[in-house]
């Protein structure tokens, strides 16, 4: 009994995040369970110290003690334990992204449980068996598994597990493009989320509502049902739904080409994502992530070519510069991890430009003070269009101070030197390169050598020359080496 109670407070703390705690309280479990003789006890703390580990993120360690209790569960003859310890096998597989593993340990859970009878355990295993072949694609297996588990659950009278397993199902509807079955299931699940007050399925529903409006074109449903589960994800601190809400919500903005938005909610979606990582709540965050820094880059760069498509003679620029910037930073010693939003905050230079008129971004001859003072206000219009969006790095300074000059004689705030930050500098070196070596109305773009050369001119009054010498010694992109040619 007192090995029982210990189990129950550490899954407690497990629950509420403290796992540090949990996993103190579930080792003493073991320990009296161990000093009783108790096989099943010694069972159960193993399991409950294997998901520990699991949310550590140590699934070598989760997958050692899952194993040591469903060996100890068939030793003391408790089959749902052995069900169990087989099912948190299969997900520690499924994380590593070891499908056929996973697959193998689902169905031996599950056929443990049909020894059992209907049993309150069985709904849940077949939901994960289900939640396996949509990963796998094979949309038939899961349709029956689904269909399964939802009919186990009306003989247990199960309606809380009816919500949930509905919810799911939804996923494999929409991936298949069922858009009416979809919303059917939809219905029944908010239903049954309603009666029961599962507020997580209500969001979840609500989620894949939002999608399935986006999918077919209703934009305005999207945004509210997304915008639904986004309050509920909040209200409940549920951090997995936010960041995927999120993550959808983006995918929305993208679809109507609003591009601010389309970054905030990809924001919005990394940090969630990024807290879920360092709470260890899901091994496979890292992917997530992953896709993330990579829409937030085509994003971005897509940003760069629209705002480009109004400057005729800079097509190309932004990219460019960026493939400039990135080697410089890399030789001048930026530290790597911030590598991804730095190269965004080169894509992102020239933002401004949104404000200037395409008549003078494109005029041939020279700017009248007039026209160049429209020019000299685009690094300030750029730091209030992304004012409002807090990317993992600060990209404002890149934005603002990329036309600053060593010598102090840039704009918009006239710094000099080392008061200038080290990204806007490195940036600045890449500007001018591109700037020389590619067309302008009034000029064809120099050769690679001539264009060093007259950037060394430069050196010391309006570049770094520490940077400037770095930059001679670069090996830089294909792209660079064709325009010169």
């Amino acid at each position: 009994m007192a090995a029982s109670l210990l189990r129950w407070i550490a899954r407690t703390h497990l629950d509420g995040g403290t796992i540090e705690v949990a996993g103190e309280i579930a080792e003493t479990a073991l320990a009296v369970s161990q000093l009783a003789g108790d096989l099943a006890g010694e069972a159960h703390a193993n399991n409950l110290l294997g998901l520990i580990e699991r949310e550590r993120g140590d699934l070598e360690r989760a997958e050692s003690l899952h194993s040591l209790a469903r060996d100890l569960a068939r030793a003391a003859d408790l089959p749902p334990v052995v069900a169990m310890a087989e099912t948190n096998l299969g997900i520690v597989a499924n994380i590593r992204g070891e499908y056929r593993t996973a697959l193998k340990r689902y169905r031996a859970s599950l056929a443990v449980h049909r020894t059992l009878g209907t049993n309150p355990s069985l709904p849940h295993a077949l939901n994960n068996l289900a939640m396996l072949f949509t990963d796998l694609r094979r949309w038939r297996a899961a349709d029956r598994a689904f269909a399964e588990a939802l009919r186990v659950c009306d003989e247990l009278g199960d309606a809380a597990g009816r919500a949930k397993i509905e919810g799911n199902r939804i996923e494999v509807l929409i991936a298949q493009k069922r858009w009416a079955e979809a919303r059917m299931a939809c219905t029944r699940a908010r239903r049954l989320a309603v009666s029961t007050g599962e507020t997580a399925t209500l969001a979840e529903v609500s989620k894949h509502l939002g999608v399935i409006a986006r999918e077919t074109g209703d934009w305005g449903a999207a945004a509210r049902n997304l915008g639904r589960a986004a309050r509920i994800a909040d209200e409940r601190g549920d951090l997995l739904l936010g960041a995927e809400t999120a993550r959808e919500q983006a995918r929305l903005h993208w679809t109507r080409h609003q591009h601010r938005e389309t970054l905030q909610a990809l924001n919005r979606a990394h940090g969630l994502f990024s807290r879920l990582q360092a709470r260890r709540d899901l091994a496979e965050v890292d992917g997530q992530l992953g896709e993330l820094e990579s829409t937030f880059v085509n994003i971005v760069a897509a940003w760069g070519q629209s705002i480009e498509s109004a400057d005729h003679y800079t097509r190309g620029h932004c990219e460019r510069v960026a493939s400039y910037a990135c080697a410089l930073a890399t030789a001048a010693g930026l530290d790597p991890d911030v590598l991804l939003w730095f190269r965004m905050g080169a894509l992102l230079h020239d933002v401004g430009k949104i404000v200037v008129p395409p008549e003078i971004l494109n005029k041939p001859g020279k700017l009248t003070p007039d026209e160049r003072a429209v020019i000299e206000r685009h690094p300030d219009a750029g730091v209030e269009l992304i004012g409002d969006i807090e990317f993992p790095w600060d990209i404002r300074p890149m934005v603002r101070h990329h036309h600053e000059a060593w010598d102090g004689s840039g704009y918009p705030a006239g710094l000099a030197g080392d008061s200038i930050p080290l990204p806007a500098r490195i940036l600045c070196v890449a500007d001018v390169y591109d700037a020389l070596a590619s067309d302008r109305p009034y000029r064809r773009g120099f050769p690679h050598e001539r264009t060093l050369s007259i950037m060394a001119a430069e050196a010391g009054t309006r570049l770094d020359p520490r940077l400037f010498e770095l930059f001679t010694r670069l090996e830089l992109p294909v792209a660079a080496q064709q325009m010169a040619a």
